[in-house]
């Protein structure tokens, strides 16, 4: 290491053409970097749907859901799973271990398909094919609303599908969706009594429909030397044409009124003649049926913006693209688009991430600007003018340093990178501090200039890199957690490490030259006559030591009081996992009760919409109704499909309003939508859940839903008891009723009627049944038969009355002939399973100005109260395993950590009682953190935990160097008391200025809600930590050396 110093000094101009090209380089990889909001992390879950329609909840999961269940159990990587039986669809959420994150995914999801693709064969027939969504994780960063005043429906489809091919094209796009499409059907409404009259059967509708509309290959012809093919017409052209459409008796249908006839009258040259009559009867679909093209009734989804009819239209840029350009070349493609579309005819933007991250990133680059500049100017006012700039340019040359290193490990400026740059600020400085201050100390004492720099710089070289890489594994144990957290901080981990490290390379290769050549020449004049450090500020310090050391019991005994002070005080510090976003943006969650129809959760969506738009502080509310919206933002789950649920996106000018907005309109939802649970939402910043409170009842695997739902009822009743809680439900939602014809099954037979062709004629009565395909351009729409609107809307009264088919007959027999009544029966209408057992889970949300440690806090004590039957447990879920998930992962690497840590200090100093030391000292932090969360009501989170570990690093560094201060001054032959006074007061001027730097260099991360919590504990930590590094280490040193008085030793 000497040597390449001396080379460095020696060799100055290819050192200084060195630094131009980090210059240079640093700066060319900043503009290359990518740009995100926050740092991806993988979701680890998949959704696994399977459609049994006609079967009840009950036979959902036990024929379909169960199966799959098993089979998926067997996955090694299985963490968990959530299943939801309703009538008719098995839903499967499964989560797979932590520990797994992106690159790994891929090949279980595959292994996941295999799984469910092999459990296929165990299906009950009528199961249709399970679907394996692993893209639950994918983010539509880009989020558009394209509406039209006087324009239909499908013109507004249309032009949506214009947009949605013209997006498609810009460079980086990865998908372009539309949300909300309505799934366009053909209705053939056809009353009871034509059917009957004309004898048709569904066989007769679906023969005629496949041989007209179906795609038939004529063949071809030769003609010469050319080659023709035969195209026929004869297909459907428009919905208009299917009325001219002549129906043709099926065969069997034929056959059937043959041998009716046959039982009737007995002659064959009747039923011969029957059969001609028929086989030659023209019946066009116009004169039994209205055509009506339309859309699904009812609709699976809606969407509208401020009020109106919209389509949505998502975007996701590649992974590997910069998504500020991305979005600069979408508004760009957009501004095009709109030139060319009708007048009327509008694109809205929802959510748009480019905006957003631009917006972040250049807020985090002015933060960082800013402390770069606040500490130049804290050092240059102590310091003079060139010492300060000699270690601001080292902190610039760091900087861009790291920039080289982020291009090459494809890390994007986003809020975890530049974030640890602003928390290893501190610590970056402090290495070039000690340098320059030692060298400046030497120069000043009449060392020769090239002399000081070499020596100053070897004195502290394996000191400082022992100290740098404690600060490094101080945050190790976050890189390391094998939780979400992990994944999404690990650019922290690498951004920091490279930093330091590289502040250690430069303070010992570039510092030393730069003091050489900018240094001043000591002034004679000016040179004090008793030292270095005896100025009235270190005599001061001196004095203050030497009393500490005197009186060191009562010193400690003083700080134990304050230490136990604090820890009880922590206790008043309210928790916080992960703050709020800075996002404009708000959700408003509406549940209706099951059973709801879409149309009236859309009317309540509509009350709200109608006086949000009317609120001077929003810009925008999007609706999306009966289901969520598409993934926008990775850290918010979008909900699953529910036609009681609806959400809105309500867009603000400024952030600082959402608190305001939610104050104002919690009540009033209440009041106007009484039909419903109206939730408001902030997004969250990191991994996150739906529900911060989320307590789960599991029973025994077939356990009875209304003894968990009771269960939960208690629990429901202690949280809405506690005034820190809010929008408490159950996560299985309310019974329902269901319409019961008991069927008469010796009647039936007698009838020829079966199961199937009651459950046939009652759905063709309302919903309707398909009998056909319309081909429109490369869309098949459905063609529905069903019952008039008339018979429709009065079908209740009229139920007996259905007219039920049997197979291949034309005959009818009313319901009421093959039943024995009509009842109304109450089922539930889902069932829900945590890892196979059957649950109920109690859903809540912390009130306004809570969180929800509190709210946990208040209520866990009346809720260990309940007495919970045999095989029926307690799971809490939501913000408590999250948060138990994420610390515990930091135990694997807290071990190396520590390992690594204890071993550089013993390394540094050859001994115990050093490491000692600084082990004694290091838990004093915690008063000066418990201090500054409670004066400025800060919740300690996971970031002021972040704070913290820098923090440590901070003051192992500190401490390190003093000690190594502290052993040489010992090795130069004064006492052991002088040798650690001496190096506390030589120590001072360092650990001030780098305290002072750090300090007001996190400042501009005040006003930003997500760094507030972590920039206050460095603050207040290190604010009392300097004072313990220079008061508590000589204490300590005093006593575990057993010093007796000034001068003497042990």
């Amino acid at each position: 290491m000497r040597w390449l110093i001396e080379q460095a000094l020696k060799k100055r101009v290819i050192t200084y053409f060195i630094t131009t090209l980090l210059f240079i380089g640093g700066a060319a990889s900043f503009f290359s970097l990518g740009q995100l909001e926050d740092p991806p992390f993988s979701i680890k879950t998949a959704v696994v749907v399977t459609n049994y329609p006609g079967a009840s909840p009950e036979e959902v999961e036990l024929e379909v859901t169960d199966r799959l269940e098993t089979a998926i159990q067997e996955m090694p990587q299985l963490k968990d799973m959530y299943s939801v039986s309703r009538a008719g669809n098995s839903y499967i959420r499964v989560d797979i271990k932590d520990q797994y994150w992106s690159a790994e995914l891929p090949q279980i999801w595959d292994e996941l398909r295999r799984k469910i693709g092999d459990a296929q064969k165990d299906l009950p027939p009528g199961a249709q094919e399970s679907m394996v969504n692993d893209d639950f994780g994918f983010v539509y960063g880009f989020l558009l609303a394209i509406t039209g005043d006087g324009f239909s429906n499908k013109e507004l489809e249309d032009y949506a599908k214009i947009v949605q091919k013209e997006l498609n094209l810009v460079n980086n796009i990865a998908r372009v969706q539309l949300w909300g499409v309505q799934e366009k059907v053909i209705y053939l409404d056809i009353s009871e009594k034509q059917l009957s009259e004309f004898r048709i059967t569904p066989e007769t509708f679906l023969y005629t429909m496949k041989n007209q509309n179906q795609v038939v290959n004529a063949g071809s012809v030769d003609n010469e030397q050319e080659r023709f093919r035969i195209a026929p017409t004869g297909d459907f052209s428009n919905p208009s044409e299917i009325g001219e459409l002549i129906i043709s008796p099926h065969p069997s249908d034929i056959m059937t009124n043959a041998i009716h006839a046959l039982k009737e009258k007995g002659n064959i040259e009747n039923i011969l003649t029957i059969m001609s009559k028929e086989s030659e009867q023209f019946i066009t679909l116009k004169d039994l049926a209205t055509i009506r093209p339309g859309y699904r009734e009812p609709p699976m989804t809606l969407m509208r913006y401020d009020g109106n009819p919209a389509i949505g239209i998502a975007i996701a840029g590649t992974e590997d693209s910069n998504i500020v350009s991305v979005g600069a070349d979408l508004d760009q493609r957009i501004e095009e688009i709109m030139e060319k579309l009708p007048i009327g005819l509008q694109l809205h933007k929802i959510a748009w991430q480019s905006d957003l991250v631009e917006e972040s990133v250049n807020g985090f680059l002015i933060s960082l600007l800013q402390a770069i500049g606040i500490v130049i100017l804290v050092l240059i006012i102590p310091s003079g003018l060139r010492m300060g700039l000699i270690i601001g340019i080292d902190l610039v040359l760091t900087i861009l340093g790291t920039f080289i290193v982020m291009s090459i490990m494809d890390i994007a400026l986003q809020r975890m990178s530049l974030g640890a740059l602003i928390i290893a600020l501190g610590m970056m400085v402090d290495n070039s501090i000690v340098v320059s201050d030692s060298i400046a100390v030497k120069i000043r004492e009449g060392v020769d200039r090239t002399k000081a720099a070499v020596d100053a710089a070897m004195e502290n070289a394996f000191p400082l890199f022992a100290a740098t890489l404690v600060a490094v594994m101080t945050f190790y144990p976050i890189y390391a957690s094998t939780a979400s957290t992990g994944e999404y901080c690990a650019s922290l981990f690498f951004v920091v490490a490279t930093a330091l490290l590289l502040s250690w390379a430069i303070s010992l290769l570039l510092t030393p030259i730069k003091c050489v050549d900018m240094i001043p020449k000591p002034d004679p004049s000016t040179k004090s006559s008793t030292g270095e450090f005896q100025g009235p500020f270190f005599k001061m310090l001196r004095s203050i030591l030497r009393a500490v050391i005197r009186v060191r019991f009562l010193t400690v005994a003083i700080l134990g009081g304050m230490l136990v002070a604090s820890i009880l005080g922590f206790g008043f510090v309210t928790q916080l996992f992960f703050p709020d976003s800075s996002r404009p943006q708000l959700m408003v969650d509406i549940w209706t009760a099951e059973g709801t129809r879409i149309q009236d959760v859309a009317k309540n969506a509509a009350i709200l919409e109608k006086e949000f738009i009317s609120d001077d502080l929003v810009s925008s509310v999007s609706s999306f109704i009966g289901s969520g919206p598409p993934r926008f933002y990775l850290p918010v789950d979008s909900e699953r499909q529910n036609q009681n649920y609806a959400q809105l996106i309500v867009n603000f000018n400024n952030f600082q309003d959402i608190d305001a907005f939610i104050a104002k309109y919690k009540s009033w939802v209440g009041d106007n939508v009484p039909d419903g649970m109206v939730r408001f939402r902030k997004y969250g910043v990191g991994p996150g859940d739906p529900w911060k409170f989320e307590l789960r009842i599991t029973g025994p695997g077939e356990a009875d839903i209304e003894s968990l739902r009771t269960l939960g009822n208690q629990i429901i009743n202690i949280a809405e008891s506690s005034p820190y809680g809010r929008d408490w439900r159950f996560d299985v939602m309310n019974p329902i009723l269901k319409l019961v014809p008991e069927f008469n099954q010796k009647v039936g037979r007698l009838s020829l009627v079966s199961r199937p062709n009651m459950a046939t004629a009652t759905k063709r009565s309302y919903d309707g049944v398909q009998v056909g395909l319309y081909r429109e351009g490369d869309s098949l729409y459905p063609i529905i038969a069903r019952n008039t609107e008339y018979e429709r809307d009065h079908l209740l009264l009229t139920f007996d009355n259905i007219q039920i088919r049997p197979d291949f007959a034309t005959w009818t027999v009313p319901l009421a002939q093959v039943t024995t009544g009509l009842e109304n029966k109450w089922e539930d209408s889902m069932i829900a399973r945590w890892n196979r057992r059957r649950e109920v889970a109690v859903q809540g949300e912390p009130a306004m100005g809570s969180t929800f440690p509190t709210l946990r806090s208040n209520v866990i004590d009346e809720i260990k109260k309940i007495k919970l039957p045999p095989g029926y447990e307690l799971f809490w879920d939501g913000e408590y395993d999250s948060t138990k998930t994420s610390q515990d992962s930091l135990l694997p690497g807290l071990i190396p950590a520590g390992v690594i840590i204890l071993l550089l200090l013993v390394l540094v100093f050859n001994e115990f009682k050093p490491v000692l030391i600084i082990l004694m000292t290091i838990p004093f932090a915690i008063i000066g953190i418990t201090c500054g969360l409670l004066v400025f009501n800060i919740p300690f989170g996971f970031m002021a935990l972040l704070g913290g570990m820098s923090l440590v690093g901070m003051m192992n560094k500190n401490i390190i160097v003093l000690l190594d201060a502290c052993n040489a001054n010992y090795r130069d032959g004064l006492s052991r008391y002088d040798a650690i006074v001496e190096a506390s007061v030589s120590r001072a001027r360092p650990v001030f200025l780098a305290a002072g730097t750090t300090i007001l260099g996190v400042v501009p991360l005040l006003p930003d809600i997500f760094w507030v919590a972590m920039a206050v504990t460095i603050m207040a930590g290190l604010a009392f930590g300097s004072l313990l590094t220079l008061i508590c280490v000589p204490v300590f040193y005093s006593i575990l050396y057993r010093l007796k008085k000034p001068g003497g030793e042990s």
